[in-house]
């Protein structure tokens, strides 16, 4: 049976990090669920796309999950398939796409090693700069792909970065805390991620691995002392 766009998602991000133990296309959720679902998440929930969501709560010490695709947005992926292809017609759908499958994957991973906290801020946080470094990563792949030399040129990046990062608007938010979730993790994800273009594939992989097991403040200080060690070269004489 031919894999679907989802498990080959989970799968990769499986086997860069660990694995999650449950096929997470079983907790895809219908328009009526995820309506419900909202209304519980609160006021702020409100101003979260409709395009695609990922629920989480926790019970009797289990983690329930569940992921929200809008019928445009599969539409969109089934017409524009990106694993014939990755352009502008497709590559926002497939970005959020993406997001909902590491929300869940990495929600679960971090439950499974004893984190509770899940509605916590930080919590929150560490999930949004996480998925927003994978699906670069991703991403990547799709363009690298379909080259013939299967490298990915300065253009390829910064069209990348552009539907990734630039056309983030994290000043939209009404909501001050969301604002500045959003605002603080595309930042640091865009900065951290300049980092991990100047790295070969092994030593990429070591480092995201190491990432990954950091929470929130540890990773934006590991970011941080990227920033300036990066600055303080190109301050060097020649």
């Amino acid at each position: 049976m031919n894999e679907t766009l989802f498990s080959q998602i989970q799968r990769l991000f499986e086997r860069t990090y660990a694995q999650v133990g449950i096929n997470l296309e079983d907790c895809l959720i219908d328009r009526q669920r995820c309506a419900q679902l909202s209304m519980l998440a609160g006021r702020s929930a409100r101003e979260l796309s409709e395009l695609a969501r990922t629920f989480l709560r926790t019970a009797d010490d289990r983690l329930y999950v569940g992921i929200y695709y809008s019928r445009w947005l599969i539409d969109q992926l089934e017409r524009h398939d990106p694993r014939a292809g990755l352009g502008d017609r497709n590559i926002r759908s497939l970005i959020m796409f993406v997001e909902e499958i590491n929300h869940a994957l990495h929600a679960a991973l971090q439950f499974k090693s004893g984190t509770r906290q899940i509605g916590s801020e930080e919590f929150a946080r560490n999930l949004e700069l996480q998925a927003q470094v994978d699906t670069y990563l991703v991403l990547l792949l799709f363009v690298a792909f379909f080259r013939k030399t299967q490298r990915v040129s300065r253009t390829d990046r910064r069209w990348l970065r552009f539907h990734l990062f630039a056309r983030s608007c994290p000043g939209a938010f009404r909501d001050e805390n969301l604002r500045g979730r959003y605002l603080e993790t595309t930042q640091l994800a865009a900065s951290y991620t300049k980092y991990l273009d100047t790295l070969n594939g092994l030593r990429r992989l070591e480092e995201i691995r190491r990432f990954r097991s950091l929470d929130y403040a540890a990773k934006c200080t590991h970011i941080l002392a990227l920033c300036d060690s990066a600055r303080r070269q190109l301050a060097l004489p020649n």
